[in-house]
């Protein structure tokens, strides 16, 4: 059995990709999507180039509201349903858990 002479480099995230992705994902979590707002907490580990860089693409994103906690260097998105047709602009009621016995 041959070796592979070189072995797979391993892709290294930026700082500014490993933010977005963290804000990414808080933005797209269930419950964000529901009640259509998130809070971002800014970690000591977040450097200023990269806190602003991510917060001046959200601010050019149409369709959401920034607010800026002084107290706790935090920042507040909020968003509107896109439309009534949206399945995030229905109501929770709507989506009721079916209980169903396992095929085996």
């Amino acid at each position: 059995m041959a070796r592979p002479q070189k072995q797979q480099e391993r892709a290294v995230m930026s700082d500014v990709e490993r933010l977005g992705l963290r804000v990414s994902s808080m933005i797209n979590h269930p419950i964000a999507q529901q009640q259509r707002w998130v809070v971002i907490h800014r970690l000591d580990t977040d450097g200023d180039r990269e806190w602003e860089e991510v917060m001046g693409i959200l601010k050019e994103t149409d369709g959401i509201e920034m607010e800026f906690n002084e107290e706790d260097a935090s920042v507040t998105l909020r968003w509107e349903a896109f439309s009534d047709d949206d399945p995030r602009a229905q109501n929770q009621e709507e989506f009721v858990a079916i209980e169903e016995l396992a095929p085996f």
